[in-house]
């Protein structure tokens, strides 16, 4: 089984990305929507996080915003959440991955926003990453409620630079140029992954290259 990682980071439309791999019946794993889960009312996460900053949990459930306010700018206080947080995300992924492998699966994706800065990676077999020009990665970040320059500054500050992942990844899917281009890059990642369930007879080593030499190649 081929475990694809794929990343980007904010606003770069990786969300859309990992619905166009689910439409080509390509099981996906989202980190994000673990940890939306792990937060809400009867999560696993909700007791551990009150206990070490009381007060971010209402109705039964982590107030994201509240919470954020604690951790934002504070290294301790995010590594204490992380701390919480991260091993049980990890379970969820190992399971997940478990079932793939039962069921017999040829390729799944991880899809996981701080994949290289997690050092997520190297439990991967290969890597997509999504981008889009900066220009419109800051038009889309601005639409978002309470984000201005200088919160785009902070969060950006957090994450590796888009070109480094560029760099490190073996396929780039861009998501600036509009949808199809971006279903296009997709059809061609999973073919030249082989996955025999979404794309038929398995491609081989050949195929993977020249993805991955084309993907490379992508620049803004």
């Amino acid at each position: 089984m081929i475990v694809l990682g794929l990343t980007g980071s904010i606003a770069m439309g990786k969300s859309t990305a990992a619905d166009m791999f689910r439409r080509r019946g390509v099981p996906v794993w989202d980190a994000d929507r673990v940890v939306h889960g792990l937060f809400a009312r009867g999560g696993a996460a909700v007791g551990p996080v009150e206990a070490a900053f009381p007060g971010v949990v209402r109705d039964g459930a982590v107030d994201r915003a509240a919470l954020g306010t604690r951790v934002f700018g504070d290294a301790a206080a995010l590594a204490r959440l992380e701390a919480i947080v991260h091993p049980l995300v990890y379970a969820d992924q190992r399971r997940f991955l478990a079932g793939a492998g039962r069921a017999g699966r040829r390729l799944v994706v991880v899809d996981v926003p701080l994949l290289f800065e997690s050092g997520g990676d190297r439990a991967c077999d290969t890597v997509a990453v999504v981008s889009a020009p900066a220009l419109v990665q800051r038009q889309r970040l601005r639409q978002r409620p309470g984000m201005d320059d200088a919160r785009i500054d902070a969060v950006l500050s957090r994450q590796m630079p888009d070109a480094e992942k560029r760099r490190r990844a073996d396929f780039v899917i861009p998501t600036g140029l509009g949808r199809a281009c971006s279903m296009r890059a997709i059809a061609r990642i999973v073919a030249a992954l082989g996955c025999r369930k979404c794309r038929g007879k398995r491609q081989g080593k050949k195929a993977y290259a020249r993805g991955r030499s084309r993907y490379r190649n992508h620049r803004h």
